[in-house]
């Protein structure tokens, strides 16, 4: 008669190879690799949400500067609370904010607001210096254009 239980001797081992667990351990780095890419991406663009958000607030206060004084000539920073003041739109990086901003008159009605990316002094972690944001807003007419030389 057989015994139930084979001997030991018999039995089949059940466990991963080495090849196998190094196999897995490379698609794991290749995944959180490529995820860790695209998170710096989704926050930078967040970044980049935040000085659009500023520029538009930049862009109200020409306007009102615009309607007061029928002409954006002459209009300076501080014009519209672009300054050094903590609590001004920051004209220099600062560790506060990732972006510096300042505006140019580029006609009666038009204004040019600018913002760079801080590499040094501004908030961790620092980007580029090339990279900026321009908001050209045209008083008296419909149209305010983004343009970037970072593909902003």
């Amino acid at each position: 008669m057989k015994s139930p239980n084979p001997p030991a001797s018999k039995s089949l081992s059940r466990s991963f190879t080495l090849i196998e667990l190094i196999v897995v351990i490379i698609i794991v780095g290749i995944l959180a690799a490529v995820g860790i890419s695209q998170y710096s991406k989704m926050v930078e663009k967040g970044r980049r949400a935040e000085a659009r958000m500023i520029l538009g607030g930049i862009r109200t206060l020409g306007l009102t500067y615009y309607q007061e004084n029928g002409t954006t000539a002459g209009i300076t920073n501080a014009d519209v609370n672009i300054g050094t003041a903590p609590d001004q739109i920051p004209s220099a990086c600062r560790s506060s904010h990732y972006f510096l901003y300042y505006v140019i008159d580029c006609g009666v009605a038009c204004l040019d607001i600018k913002a760079y990316r801080c590499d040094l002094g501004g908030k961790s972690p620092q980007g580029v210096a090339s990279n900026y944001l321009i908001l050209r807003a045209q008083y008296g007419q419909l149209a305010t254009t983004w343009s970037s030389n970072a593909g902003y």
